[in-house]
């Protein structure tokens, strides 16, 4: 039963962090335009930046409640954006002293990611044309 509150709040967590990051998104790309990605690049900051307050508020004043941590931290800032967990986990090995790891995940899941989308591109490309 616990597993299906923390998948519910998840999901409820989601639709508010997507809609939020839509919201933002379209205001900063009224007001900067589109020719450079300032709406993700602001987005991901913003949400690394409350990611790291919302994980030290948690872990000092709300310890061991992993709803509401499923709800603010996987949900709504995972809607948000999906860089401030990446960013969390970085900086999680970094404090354990894992430079190495630390250095191998950011490299990995930045390149392999750059390769993912244009092999997806490509192979797409190559089906529908």
């Amino acid at each position: 039963m616990q597993a299906l509150y923390l998948s519910l709040a998840v999901a409820a967590g989601g639709a508010i962090g997507s809609v939020l990051r839509h919201l933002l998104a379209s205001g900063i790309v009224r007001q900067f335009g589109n020719d450079f990605p300032y709406a993700i690049l602001s987005i991901n900051i913003l949400g690394s930046l409350i990611m790291g307050i919302l994980i030290e508020v948690l872990t000092h004043y709300v310890p061991g409640h992993q709803t509401l941590r499923a709800f603010l931290a996987v949900g709504i800032l995972g809607g948000f954006t999906t860089f401030s967990s990446f960013s969390l986990d970085a900086l999680v090995l970094m404090e354990r002293g894992d430079f190495g790891a630390a250095t191998l995940y950011v490299a990995a899941s930045v390149g392999f990611s750059l390769l993912a989308i244009f092999l997806g591109m490509i192979v797409t490309r190559s089906i529908i044309t």
